[in-house]
């Protein structure tokens, strides 16, 4: 693929974290399958939970708007609630916390590592001097990336805690994108963005970010140029090699 754009050229490059840096997205996938079946199961709600309701509503969003975006789509509405909720409340937040336990359990059994092309990208940048930073809607980025061991190799880490904190809209939105770019102190039009999830590619696509990269990990190389991905790779290390 050597007609690749060069990402050291850009001002800074800003990755998202599942799926893309880190296969956290097989065990977000886990999580959610498991934790949705058993409620729609026990609430009778149908049809019935599949893979292809991860990609349309719950990859690359913050966790609760996931949550009531996918109930929505079977008509099934039920209180928000509040971030402190237990799981076992059928609340939005609550519903969220439910997952996450899940996640949290398999995180800390298993382990993670990162994509070993993925990790090349980024040392590359790095002894480049390109600012680099993550941008994940998840609360658990802060975790993932400490067990990942590659926390120290990013500028800026935006993710869901500081989404929730200061009120930013989940991608879609630029929100997220736009904000890690204004911690990074760098112009969006001159920077590169690197999603995996749809939502995610529609975010820095309407953040104005110059290259907007696409890795296909299966939601389809059609689908990410749709969304507005400028580039498709199925692994980085295409901007290695």
């Amino acid at each position: 693929m050597t007609d690749l754009p060069d990402l050291a050229r850009f001002d800074a490059v800003l990755f998202d974290l599942d799926g893309v840096l880190t296969p956290t997205a097989e065990v977000h996938m886990h999580a959610w399958q498991t934790m949705f079946e058993d409620l729609f199961r026990a609430w009778r709600i149908t049809p019935p939970y599949t893979e292809s309701d991860y990609f349309e509503y719950l990859d690359g969003k913050k966790r609760y708007d996931g949550v009531a975006s996918l109930l929505r789509s079977r008509d099934v509405e039920v209180p928000w609630g509040e971030p402190a909720d237990p799981p076992t409340a059928d609340t939005v937040c609550g519903i969220g916390n439910r997952k996450n336990e899940v996640f949290a359990r398999v995180l800390r059994a298993e382990g993670i590592a990162p994509y070993p092309g993925s990790l090349a990208l980024v040392d590359r940048l790095r002894a480049a001097g390109v600012p680099i930073a993550v941008v994940s809607s998840s609360k658990n980025a802060e975790e993932v990336l400490a067990a990942a061991g590659i926390r120290d190799r990013f500028d800026v880490v935006m993710d869901g805690v500081i989404a929730e904190r200061d009120g930013l809209a989940s991608k879609p939105a630029p929100d997220v994108f736009l904000e890690a770019a204004r911690m990074l102190g760098v112009e969006p039009a001159r920077s590169a963005a690197v999603e995996d999830a749809l939502s995610g590619v529609r975010s820095a696509s309407a953040g104005g970010f110059a290259l907007v990269v696409g890795v296909d990990r299966g939601v389809g190389e059609a689908a990410l140029v749709d969304a507005g991905a400028d580039v498709v790779v199925d692994d980085l290390a295409a901007f290695v090699d």
